[in-house]
């Protein structure tokens, strides 16, 4: 009889223990089930509203804590590419307001000139240069719109290979030798005798160093300097391209390689600038495999680096 007793209380105190602990994992459960909603909720609201906050969840649960780190991650990399949305729609309208703005200019000319000359007005011959001048110009512009476009989109193809840097260099320099002559420029060149070899595409490179060059010329053009400089590091070979004008404010050095920025007009209008010629350096540098920095001192040193791999 005691034996059945004992038996009936240890069934009775399991049974308890069971339904105890059916009770807690029914309330852990709905606790966790209640955790996951209010995360749900909040997560719909931050996402409807762009507002950027951060899921916040006060729990003893690691899985629901995970869940919230990982959410947030999520979160971050949302507000991170929307950002460079706007930016990117803001530069897309800015370049089409400068593109009209800028084609629209010439052209004015142009027909301003064709009138003087179907009325019969001025020096025929003189009239007609300055038509093929704008004209040049216009068509220069437009080139680099369409070679800015395909390099964005990918669709431009950059053969690689085995290119000899110093004459290329020599070469470049020897362009603008005319006009370094003429505005009195003091010109120093520090390029190995010995062929310096990179991976790279001689064109694409011949094109990066007459922006650089250009530029200098251009916003530089007060302290009558150019300096050329190749030297060679770790696996890279280095072209400075050297001027000690008035340089680059701190505030513009970030934005100076985006598309059509230009800082205020150059007192050198033999060199014309829109704006492009930096980015399109830049992102044939990267199509090669290396890139174009700036380091600048206003009034001291401006360097524009163009950064190609070395090829061994």
């Amino acid at each position: 009889m005691n034996e059945e007793i004992i038996i009936l209380i240890l069934l009775a105190v399991v049974a308890v223990l069971a339904g105890i602990i059916c009770y807690q994992q029914f309330a852990f459960r709905k606790g966790i089930k209640g955790q996951i909603l209010q995360i749900s909720r909040e997560l719909k609201n931050i996402v409807d509203s762009e507002s950027g906050e951060k899921i916040l969840a006060f729990t003893d649960s690691g899985a629901v804590q995970e869940l919230c780190a990982q959410i947030n991650r999520l979160l971050d990399r949302q507000q991170k590419m929307l950002a460079d949305y706007r930016r990117s729609e803001i530069s897309s309208k800015k370049m089409l307001s400068n593109i009209s703005h800028d084609i629209k200019t010439p052209l004015t000319v142009i027909l301003g000139y064709l009138e003087i000359i179907r009325l019969g007005g001025g020096e025929r011959e003189e009239l007609l240069d300055k038509v093929e001048a704008k004209a040049k110009a216009v068509s220069d512009l437009v080139e680099q719109f369409f070679t800015l476009a395909k390099l964005e989109a990918g669709d431009m193809e950059i053969a690689l290979s085995r290119t000899e840097l110093c004459e290329l260099c020599r070469e470049v320099v020897l362009d603008f030798y005319e006009i370094l002559t003429r505005e009195g420029y003091e010109v120093e060149v520090e390029i190995p005798e010995t062929p310096v070899y990179v991976t790279g595409n001689a064109d694409a490179v011949r094109r990066i160093l007459n922006n650089l060059i250009s530029n200098s010329l251009r916003y530089g053009c007060e302290g009558r300097y150019l300096g050329i400089f190749l030297r060679k590091g770790d696996g890279h070979v280095f072209v400075d391209v050297t001027d000690k004008g008035r340089g680059v404010e701190k505030d513009f050095a970030e934005h100076i390689f985006d598309r059509l920025f230009t800082m205020e007009d150059s007192r050198n209008r033999e060199i014309q600038g829109n704006g492009l010629g930096l980015t399109i350096a830049r992102s044939l540098a990267r199509q090669m495999g290396g890139d174009v920095t700036l380091v600048s001192r206003p009034w001291e040193r401006t360097s524009f680096t163009l950064a190609l791999r070395r090829f061994f």
